[in-house]
This record gives structure tokens, sequence and C-alpha cells, in this order.
């Protein structure tokens, strides 16, 4: 098994991974969100491909419900890894992009989480980007979680 690329490898994945969970439901779901919070967590770019990859496996409603959930999940500890071992390396690999995303946030601090909606909505900043600096910016976390959560 390896990540989808493009969509005719998601195609033939999502029909293995279906028939697997005639058999195996849990199995094919634990792997699921084992791969998919691998992948928010490492800030892995490609999620649009398992979000796909959910509704294909396990209807539109679960997936989308499983994709909200596991997104959330997975940039949280991605907010938590970069919190705990990343802020320096945010600042040196990127640093006129943070000071930039810095500048914005602090334009719009009294309206923090309307403006990290806006940010996942209309994406002009990867969020994977916006999951390893939102530490680096002292995001507060429950802000960061619930636009995520709605985003």
């Amino acid at each position: 098994l390896k990540f989808p690329s493009d969509l005719d490898e998601l195609r033939e994945l999502a029909e293995m991974l279906k028939f697997y969970k005639r058999e195996h439901h849990s199995y094919v779901l634990l792997l699921f969100c084992s791969a998919y919070l691998y992948k928010q967590s490492f800030a892995i770019p490609g999620s649009s491909f398992l979000n796909m990859l959910a509704g294909a496996i396990f209807g539109p409603w679960e997936g989308l419900v499983l994709a909200c959930l596991l997104t959330t999940s997975g940039s949280t500890f991605c907010f938590l890894l970069s919190s705990a071992f990343g802020k320096q390396y945010v600042v040196q690999v990127f640093p006129e992009k943070v000071a930039l995303l810095q500048r914005k946030v602090e334009e719009n601090r009294s309206s923090l989480f309307f403006f990290l909606l806006f940010l996942r909505f209309f994406p002009m900043t990867p969020n994977w980007f916006l999951n390893i600096t939102c530490p680096v910016l002292n995001i507060p976390m429950p802000i960061f979680f619930f636009s995520v959560l709605i985003g």
C-alpha cells in the first residue's frame, strides 16, 4: 500500500479497501485513521486525496465526519509537535513567511478565530504551514482547534 498521488491510484486503492472493508471493517478503519493521522501530524501534503478516499470507502456522511475529525486531530498533533520541538526551526526555515503571517495575526488579533477560519476557507497559506506556524505565533490551542474543526 502507498498513498495515492493521482486519481487513478486513488480509484484503485478505494476499490481494494472497499473490498477488504466488507470482511474487516475495523482493520480498514484503523489503517485509514493511522495513515491520515500520520500525514496530518507530520505536515505531509496530500490530505485532499485522503478526504476523497474517506468518502469512497466509508460513504459520504461517515467519510465527511471521519475526515473532519481526523483533520482536526492530526492538525492538533502537528501543532503540539511544532510547539514542543519545532518553533526555532520553523522561524529559521521560513523567516519571511512567519514574519508576514505574524503581522497579519497581530492586525487581526481582535478577531483571530475568524481570521484563522478565513485562512482555512481560502487557503492562500497552505494548511500544513498554518499547523506548524500557529504555535510560533502564540495562537491559543482552543482557537486553533475549533478553526480547524469548522474550517
